[in-house]
């Protein structure tokens, strides 16, 4: 399993994806959708905008007739019709004001909800035990997941509904004026090179021709935007992530004289970013060529289709106006597509960016389906053991010495092993987030075990919380969260209960720790098995902890995970792990070496 995370290219992080790719995933995260809770109040509102749509759709109709209305009286100098048309616009603008504040409304509304459904489900994923511990060691897809839970899904809840509700609107407006158009094409002749002919609902047709050539360039002129725009976001990601790296270790960094090293390397990302955005503005440029001398000549185009039914005299100047406003109306639908390609290659590749991530997440819990597992049970007394246990990680083989250990209530137990020798493997495997590998762990009956890794969790909030933590803040007193504060050696937090910060960061690694084993003292489990979070503390600190599994813990169970280092009386018993590289042979069950039948997951790949 990895231990750093690293910043990828977007080769690695974001593999092409074909059509069915696609398709499969954008089911995906329907079927998401349709399994949330969200998922009546997207149906709502779903309906809510059909119905707004198709009214705004309706008055839109009513608007078109009155213009042949209106500007026949303006023709025919008729004062009292051209008032009494003047009265009716009031109303149609007021019933179109307010359709479009309805729509404007339902629509920010669905983003909202759109955007919660796809978060809520993005966090369940993710959190559900043991994937991201999992997800951040299964290669390319796991970095930054942040990026696409928190901002992918907002910008696919947005571009999507943007998307959904014009192509709605296009088609219903298509739909409603093709009507309107193909009636006013009728008994038209059209007059060429001496020739006279008809063509029934020719201005259809010349709409139609006009929209799907400009559709057809544009697509294959925008058609790079989509690659393009997957591979910015992969890049904005790796951007983002080492500028947060870069302040989290500012203080690092100073002492190493490490800014100007760092600098180069955001620089380099920044360029590499830089280069997919010339490639976008490039496109960008070309398309508009296509879009803007589109709506450029669009200005004119329609009173050209329809000048000879006006000059014919099918048409009065009015009906001409009418005529002109059906078939811009007809042609917008149509362009829909123009005046959406960079829009729709930008929600194509954030929904692979989502979609991709959210079907990694699921697959997680298949990971290695096929890779040996160590066997965990209850064992049949009140102790921890080990039997025959060989830790498989991707580089290593991890040996347990000797092969079967029983670990008693009350004992003390040092598990050595030199860097490197998979001392983190073990404590994984023995907690359950790693599986690959042989033997079985039976843990103790009672479930009054805690695991204290390296790094403890110290989540944001009152230091009353995060102390309690998982149990509410109200099950220990003041004066007992201050007790095991000054315990541990930090009486000087002890006036700081509720305040609240980011504590993660406002506190030295020993007292983070510190921290961790007075939230033990409270909680007084059974069992506690600590991976190098005893060498962590100050020498005061330890003192005191031994002092507390000698006194108020006396009846608890100490296994301690740690470096080779000299003899500790605290300890009575000390155990040793034994690597050896995978590939070779040792003395390791079978399995281990390379032509053994026991295999772990490549962290390459991350998913098999």
């Amino acid at each position: 399993m990895a231990e750093k995370t690293r910043v990828v290219s977007k080769a690695e992080a974001d593999p092409p994806q074909r059509d069915e790719d696609f398709i499969g995933l954008a089911r995906l995260l329907l079927r998401a959708l349709g399994a949330s809770p969200q998922r009546r109040a997207l149906a709502i509102l779903a309906a809510g905008l059909l119905l707004v749509v198709g009214a705004t759709t309706a008055m839109q109709i009513v608007l078109n007739v009155w213009t042949k209305a209106f500007y026949d009286s303006l023709a025919q100098k008729d004062i009292p019709e051209f008032g009494r048309q003047l009265f009716r616009y009031l109303f149609i603008a007021g019933a179109l004001l307010a359709l479009n504040v309805a729509q404007l409304w339902l629509s920010m509304t669905m983003k909202m909800k759109l955007r919660e459904g796809l978060t809520r489900d993005l966090i369940r994923q993710w959190l559900t035990p043991r994937r991201a511990f999992l997800l951040s060691g299964a290669g390319a897809i796991g970095v930054n997941p942040d990026q696409r839970i928190h901002e992918d899904s907002a910008h696919l809840a947005d571009v999507s509904t943007d998307l959904g509700v014009g192509l709605l609107q296009s088609a219903l407006l298509l739909v409603s004026f093709v009507g309107v158009l193909w009636g006013l094409s009728q008994g038209v002749v059209l007059s060429l090179l001496g020739r006279s002919f008809s063509i029934p609902g020719y201005m259809v047709w010349a709409a139609l021709v006009y929209a799907g050539v400009a559709s057809l360039i544009s697509w294959r002129v925008g058609r790079p935007l989509i690659p393009l725009n997957a591979e910015r976001y992969a890049r904005e990601s790796n951007l983002r992530f080492a500028l947060v790296h870069a302040n989290q270790h500012s203080e690092g960094l100073a002492i190493q004289r490490g800014e100007g090293e760092e600098s180069v390397r955001l620089n380099h990302l920044l360029g590499e970013l830089l280069v997919i955005l010339r490639k976008i503005i490039g496109v960008t440029a070309r398309l508009t060529w296509v879009t803007a001398g589109y709506g450029w000549f669009t200005i004119v185009a329609p009173t050209v289709v329809a000048s000879p039914a006006y000059f014919a005299g099918k048409l009065t100047f009015g009906g001409l106006l009418m005529a002109v406003g059906a078939f811009v109306q007809v042609q917008q639908s149509l362009r829909w597509f123009v005046d959406n390609v960079g829009v729709i290659a930008d929600w194509r590749a954030t929904l692979l960016r989502v979609g991709a991530f959210r079907r990694v997440l699921v697959e997680m819990d298949r990971l290695g389906g096929d890779a040996s597992r160590i066997e965990w049970t209850v064992a049949s007394e009140n102790k921890l053991q080990f039997d025959d246990l060989v830790v498989i990680s991707p580089s290593c083989c991890i040996k347990l010495d000797p092969a079967h250990v029983e670990i008693a209530a009350g004992e003390h137990v040092l598990i050595v092993g030199a860097p490197g020798a998979g001392k983190t493997s073990l404590f994984r495997a023995m907690a359950g987030l790693w599986s690959w590998g042989a033997g079985r762990v039976a843990l103790p009956a009672d479930d009054r075990l805690m695991f204290m890794p390296k790094r403890p969790y110290i989540p944001d909030g009152p230091l009353r919380d995060i102390l309690a933590n998982p149990a509410p803040a109200d099950k220990f007193t003041t004066a007992q969260l201050e007790a095991a504060l000054t315990r541990m050696g930090l009486a000087h937090l002890a006036s700081r209960l509720d305040e609240s910060g980011r504590w993660d960061q406002n506190l030295s690694d020993p007292e983070q720790q510190g921290l961790a084993f007075a939230r033990l003292l409270l909680h007084r489990p059974l069992w506690v098995i600590a991976d190098s979070a005893v060498d962590s503390l100050s020498a005061p600190a330890r003192a005191a902890l031994f002092d507390l599994f000698s006194k108020e813990l006396s009846g608890s169970t100490l296994v301690s995970i740690t470096v080779a280092q000299g003899a500790e009386p605290f300890f009575r018993h000390v155990l040793r792990l034994s690597r050896t590289p995978r590939g070779e042979s040792g003395a390791f069950p079978a399995g281990c070496d390379a032509d053994g039948d026991t295999r772990a997951p490549s962290p390459a790949g991350g998913v098999p």
